[in-house]
């Protein structure tokens, strides 16, 4: 269900780009856990991620609402193995996933106008954090089977901050226009069970997940592109 509800959050952030947005971007993200949630998994994590927003802030009116959308992969494995003891000539390749699908209502000021244009924010939300195991041949990228191994919901706030670099060329106090986006977050993720790599062990054919609990916060940074209009 809450698969669901997050595909569905990813739909509907998509069709409200033709409706009402006034700025809409998007890039990459690297996130470093932080605290309770560094002390279980120790990698960076890699994603990319999507806002909307209803206006384009200026200093006449520096604030606007919207939604923001992320997914990042916080840990992975792989293995290969024969496709069965029947068939042990054949090998598979058997991936595992760490993930985090994070949907939040965003808040941003930004009294700034010119070339370049410093801003803020807050965000509120929740994350799905889920484990999902994979099966592809070794020459195929397409999974023919699957399985999620684990999964939990943590509600999240978060604060941050960028500025935008004009690219457009034109004039630097008008509004829109496109926009190179740096920007960091500190986001302050609730407590959830979850897994990290090397908690599912596979021994004589049966499966065992040892499952962490603690508070998910996490450092992001983030580049990418906003197109104001």
């Amino acid at each position: 269900m809450k698969k669901l509800i997050i595909v569905g959050a990813l739909i509907l952030l998509s069709l409200s780009t033709n409706l009402f947005a006034q700025s809409v971007g998007g890039g990459f993200m690297l996130a470093i856990p932080k605290n309770e949630f560094n002390d279980n998994v120790s990698n960076l994590g890699g994603g990319i991620q999507a806002q909307i927003t209803l206006a384009t802030p200026d200093k006449y009116n520096p604030f606007t609402v919207g939604l923001n959308v992320s997914y990042m992969i916080y840990g992975m494995e792989h293995r290969h193995v024969p496709l069965s003891m029947t068939v042990p000539d054949v090998t598979v390749e058997v991936s595992r996933t760490n993930s985090m699908a994070s949907l939040h209502f965003l808040f941003q000021v930004s009294p700034f106008e010119g070339q370049v244009r410093p801003y803020f924010e807050g965000l509120a939300g929740g994350s799905y954090i889920f484990t999902e195991t994979s099966v592809n041949g070794d020459n195929d990228f397409d999974d023919f089977a699957s399985s999620t191994n684990f999964d939990d919901f943590a509600w999240s706030l978060g604060v941050g901050g960028g500025f935008l670099i004009n690219l457009t060329g034109e004039n630097p106090d008008i509004p829109g226009g496109l926009f190179l986006d740096f920007k960091a977050r500190y986001m302050f993720g609730g407590e959830a069970e979850y897994l990290a790599e090397g908690d599912v062990i596979v021994n004589n054919g049966r499966t065992f997940a040892q499952t962490r609990t603690s508070r998910t916060d996490y450092l992001a940074f983030q580049i990418g592109i906003v197109a104001a209009f």
